[in-house]
């Protein structure tokens, strides 16, 4: 206990701020917890003895059991649109809010365990996760941090011992999630619909003071914290285009307030591009897909703003409308100047970047590919229709600065080589079911420093081979 004790120094202001959000729950007992592994520089952001965390102790604190004296967790309360569906009440249904901890830089970060046992919120489900998807997450936020990414990331991942049933028996997991706050439109949604308005006011102060602190001194803060959410949230959406990354269930409830990435369930990234690309098997209309996830997150900051109407007044609806107005332009400024970067053009042109998207979609092109083979020069042998390609090179090159040798340097530190590829990121998660970690261990090292070629690492590189069986992934693993 006296380790556990002195690992971290845990704080419950959410509690506080806005009772009736969360319940008061405890995880299931794990007897023979095993770390499987551990992020050392994200130890060392909050401040805590990596080593401390490797011991019985640090393990047990990790999936939930032998708490210090004074820590509670809690499982927190929201709803949420999914696949356009209203659900009142969700929350977590198989997690635990640990507490809150203020980490070296001053940030106040959530300690959150995924995969603890049934909640009141689980639906009917066990509230247990296998090892394979949650080394998925831990590798997924490796790599959207390493790119520069707004994310969640986890801390570790501890097998529990147990079997889960999915499909097939599974080895089981904990994963501990830290994030800027877990709080979420659909936690807004929640608050809304209770009715309670000075509940739904405490939890925009609670995100305000968090979150969003130069709101406070706005004419009117709640205006200003939407502002603000739609701010961060197109800058988000864009860079998640930028990569070629596809989130897989955009629903409100994992449309953060902070504007981090949460949730790596069914997302991938895009290999060969196209804007209809979907890899969730329950995305059978293509909601959630690529191309779709600008006007998706547009549409779920609409609900957010429908939120927070009650505290602003008898004007509210057309106020919320002339912020959501201008998402469109956040977003194109947004993605523009993130093209630009990766053209290695001196000011953002947005029909020359998506003059390029059609053009790449047309020939089937591999996104990340691409963008190497642009800094390196070899671009246009990805393209069977030469001329095309050769007219919009010829647009880019007028666009191009005068300092030429840096340009393919500069590409080269903002679009990655490496990323996690579906086909490696199935297989090594198969081999760590199996007991391997080592397959899982050297793609975590290559997508957490993407844009360094590294010799060894060349299999990493690329799409899967045609042919291949399409990618598929599932919700709720």
């Amino acid at each position: 206990m006296t380790a556990a004790r002195t690992l971290f120094t845990f704080d419950d202001s959410y509690a506080r701020d806005v009772p009736g959000m969360s319940l008061p729950w405890q995880a299931v007992e794990v007897a023979t917890p095993e770390l499987l592994v551990l992020n050392d520089a994200l130890a060392a952001e909050l401040g805590v003895d990596a080593a401390g965390l490797r011991e019985p102790a640090g393990v047990a604190l990790l999936v939930g059991n032998g708490l210090p004296d004074g820590v509670t967790t809690r499982a927190l309360v929201y709803s949420g649109h999914q696949w356009g569906v209203y659900r009142p009440r969700l929350g977590d249904g198989r997690a635990l809010l640990l507490g809150e901890v203020v980490d070296t830089r001053g940030r106040r970060r959530d300690l959150h365990l995924k995969g603890t046992g049934a909640t009141p919120f689980s639906r009917g489900f066990d509230g247990m996760a296998a090892v394979g998807p949650m080394l998925r997450e831990y590798l997924m936020g490796e790599a959207m941090q390493a790119m520069g990414v707004p994310t969640t990331r986890a801390l570790a991942v501890v097998a529990t011992g147990t079997r889960v049933r999915r499909e097939r028996s599974l080895p089981g997991a904990v994963l501990c999630r830290v994030a800027a706050s877990h709080l979420r439109i659909g936690t807004f949604e929640y608050a809304a619909a209770s009715g309670d308005r000075e509940m739904l006011r405490a939890l925009a102060d609670h995100v305000i003071a968090r979150h969003h602190p130069a709101a406070a001194d706005a004419p009117q803060p709640y205006l200003e914290l939407f502002r603000r959410v739609v701010d961060a949230q197109a800058a988000l959406v864009a860079r998640w285009m930028l990569v070629g990354f596809v989130h897989g269930v955009m629903s409100t409830d994992n449309t953060t307030v902070s504007g981090e990435t949460i949730d790596y369930g069914p997302c991938a990234f895009m290999d060969a591009v196209d804007p209809a690309t979907v890899f969730s098997s329950l995305d059978d209309t293509g909601r959630y897909a690529y191309g779709r996830q600008p006007s998706i997150l547009r549409w779920n900051l609409a609900r957010f703003g429908e939120t927070l109407a009650p505290l602003l007044g008898p004007d509210a609806a057309d106020a919320l409308d002339g912020v959501l107005a201008g998402y469109p332009a956040a977003y194109e400024r947004y993605w523009a100047t993130g093209m630009a970067a990766k053209l290695g053009i001196a000011a953002p042109d947005v029909a020359l970047g998506t003059d390029l998207m059609d053009l790449l979609h047309a020939e089937h092109v591999d996104f990340t590919t691409f963008f190497r083979a642009l800094a390196a020069g070899t671009a246009r042998d990805l393209v069977l229709d030469r001329a095309r390609f050769d007219a919009w090179a010829a647009r880019r090159e007028a666009l191009l600065p005068a300092d030429r040798a840096g340009v393919a340097a500069a590409m080269d530190r903002v679009n990655p080589l490496y990323i996690p590829r579906n086909d490696r990121v199935d297989a090594a998660l198969a081999a760590a079911e199996a007991g391997d970690q080592a397959p899982f261990e050297r793609l975590l090292d290559a997508v957490s420093r993407p844009f360094e070629q590294r010799p060894g690492l060349d299999d990493l590189v690329g799409p899967a081979p045609t042919g291949s069986i399409p990618h598929v992934t599932y919700c709720g693993t």
